[in-house]
């Protein structure tokens, strides 16, 4: 039994036409997970055979914009490709996330209004089930299981101050794990999670390249997010089996890749992965 992770999107809140936004794709023991949907995510989905409808539950790290965009893209996907009636999209994430997801289907009211008029087998709206993880319940909680297949998903705190609160994901299948870290900097949550996993996919930051350009604001995301040596330490500090750098910060340069890899071999001795859109890892 295997637990296979594609990364759908790797970009940064700068377009980019190589790098969709975050969102990391995960199956295992028959169920597709989405981990954050960021911008042209529905495209990758496309690429990676995954439709919106064939989601078992998306799960966000936490509620920054690059994070979300295209969530709303996901519920009208599910919804007006269901046949004949599309199942709820589950929706776990933050305290905050119910909020997010109102403010979609307000949104996306007009849409709505529009397809229950013209199609008759259309008899109501897009269903979204949200389960918001409380602080006390991420501590190492299970927010996801199916025990006849096998899988469970669990979620811990992690530290993107001043972005709170914020969660990291721990996927477990058939005695394999995946982490999916998302955005921040190394802390005990995130350490919890990593514990033995087989494989660690982390935002990482080159700060010496974003110091480097003399814009207060581009110098405001050193302090909140890993840097590639520090996702290294915390995977050699987890036993970590391999890294997978994601959401990197700024994009590698084309041919650069070997610089990233190296930053984190620094600290960790283990496979090192510099992820690209529709990438694939199978552990």
């Amino acid at each position: 039994m295997t637990i296979e992770i594609t990364l759908l999107g790797t970009g940064s809140p700068l377009p980019d036409p190589e790098r969709a936004g975050p969102s990391t794709l995960v199956r295992a023991g028959g169920h597709t997970f989405l981990f954050d949907a960021g911008r042209g995510v529905g495209l990758r989905l496309a690429a990676a055979a995954a439709p919106a409808g064939a989601l078992s539950a998306v799960l966000l790290t936490h509620l920054h914009s690059d994070h979300i965009t295209d969530l709303n893209d996901l519920v009208t996907g599910r919804w007006i490709t269901g046949f004949p009636v599309a199942r709820a999209l589950p929706v776990i994430g933050p305290v905050g996330t119910r909020g997010v997801v109102d403010a979609i289907l307000a949104m996306l009211a007009p849409d709505i209004s529009y397809r229950l008029a013209h199609h008759d087998d259309l008899t109501a709206g897009p269903e979204v089930e949200v389960s918001e993880v409380e602080a006390s319940e991420a501590a190492g909680g299970v927010v996801w299981e199916d025990e006849v297949a096998d899988v469970r998903i669990l979620a811990e705190p992690t530290d993107h101050r001043p972005v709170e609160p914020t969660l990291g994901y721990r996927i477990e299948h058939g005695g394999r794990a995946v982490v999916i870290g998302g955005d921040g900097v190394p802390c005990d949550g995130l350490d919890r999670l990593c514990a033995g996993a087989d494989a660690y996919v982390q935002t990482v930051l080159r700060d010496d390249l974003v110091s480097a350009v003399p814009l207060q604001r581009f110098l405001d995301t050193i302090d909140y997010h890993s840097t590639v040596r520090q996702a290294g330490e915390t995977a050699a500090r987890a036993g970590v089996g391999t890294l997978v750098l994601t959401h990197q910060v700024p994009a590698p340069a084309p041919g650069t890749e070997d610089e990233w890899i190296a930053l984190a071999a620094e600290a960790f001795d283990g496979t090192i992965v510099c992820g690209r859109d529709l990438v694939v890892v199978e552990v």
